[in-house]
């Protein structure tokens, strides 16, 4: 099992003034008002990642169009952040109706058609999610990005299949709030069929994002968490998610976590597809740091990872991004969960 340190969590503290917060006459939390952030021509988040084709028995296609870059931006926008998304897509997901769903949200969507981009089977297991490879992704070109899009105050990097190379980073303004979604990085799709892991390693991309989030299934168990903090620069905020056992959040220090708290899952009404909790955790996770009145302001209560426990509790209860909450449903969400602390 993953080590941990000692360390309280202000996530309980943060559901018992949940009610004071909630009597507002706007209910104090979630309060941007739908459209709000989009006076501004800029978008407020950045979404960059290729698109990925899981398996699907049950979809007429044989498949569903997933993906970090998808679950992410269709979070944001529906948690009112005004978002834009630079999607890779192979030839046949190009059309996909999934992508008309973030449309709908809002995301502003530049596809990047790949002629090869990522496929998968994702397989649960008693022991774990295991994945199965089809087709890797091309690399995703810098140069495809709108300028328009370059002053954006916070990016998400999700790529699935290595797709992003260090070179994003030249993109990204020097005062943006980046998190990176690491699992993509942690994938060897060489060796064979099954996705094997690959144990952390520095990389510019690893070096520049504030935020980084990684499920404990995307590691190795007897990773020491030392290991997972050394590749951040200090000061780094890592995300460590644990299914229905909620997560860790770390601040890197020097040679392994500064600081460490624990924070519980929120539980779902039913599990129909765990695909994308943590990439809409950590979608949430950065929404409510960029955009702190989403928590009323409450982020360094614990709020940030609030919000995002009740968006990664919602997306179980559907089907690929039919699954992804609206605001109003995380707010019910958020409110059951106080009820029950």
């Amino acid at each position: 099992m993953l080590r941990v340190f000692g360390g309280a969590s202000p996530f309980a503290s943060a559901l018992r003034v949940y009610r004071r917060l909630c009597t507002g006459p706007r209910g104090g939390l979630l309060i941007v008002p739908a459209g709000e952030s989009m006076a501004d021509p800029a978008p407020d988040v950045v979404v960059v990642g290729a698109a990925a084709r899981d398996i699907a028995p049950d979809d007429p296609r044989g498949w569903r169009l997933g993906g970090g870059v998808s679950y992410s931006a269709l979070t944001t926008a529906r948690l009112g952040l005004r978002t834009a998304a630079l999607v890779g897509v192979d030839r046949t997901a190009v059309s996909a109706p999934e992508l008309d769903l973030l449309r709908q949200a809002g995301v502003e969507v530049e596809l990047v058609e790949l002629e090869h981009g990522p496929v998968f089977e994702n397989v649960d297991t008693p022991t774990g999610r295991i994945q199965l490879v089809f087709s890797r992704a091309d690399p995703l070109p810098v140069d495809r990005l709108p300028a328009a899009w370059s002053a954006a105050r916070g990016w998400i990097l999700a790529p699935i299949a290595g797709e992003l190379a260090d070179d994003w980073v030249e993109a990204i303004p020097g005062d943006a709030l980046v998190a990176l979604g690491w699992q993509g990085l942690l994938r060897d799709l060489a060796s064979s069929e099954r996705v094997q892991r690959r144990p952390p390693f520095p990389s510019a991309l690893v070096r520049r994002a504030d935020i980084i989030g990684v499920s404990q299934d995307d590691v190795a168990r007897d990773t020491d968490l030392a290991d997972l903090c050394r590749p951040l620069r200090s000061g780094a905020t890592l995300v460590l998610t644990q299914g229905d056992r909620g997560g860790l959040i770390m601040e890197a220090g020097g040679d392994g976590p500064a600081s460490i708290r624990r924070y519980p899952a929120i539980p779902s009404a039913r599990t129909v597809d765990p695909t994308g909790a943590g990439d809409v955790f950590l979608a949430a996770f950065l929404a409510a740091r960029v955009q702190p009145r989403l928590v009323g302001g409450r982020v360094t209560a614990g709020y940030d990872a609030l919000l995002g426990a009740a968006v990664a509790s919602l997306v179980l209860e559907g089907r690929g991004l039919l699954g992804v909450a609206d605001r109003d449903s995380v707010r019910r969400r958020m409110a059951v969960a106080r009820q029950t602390a």
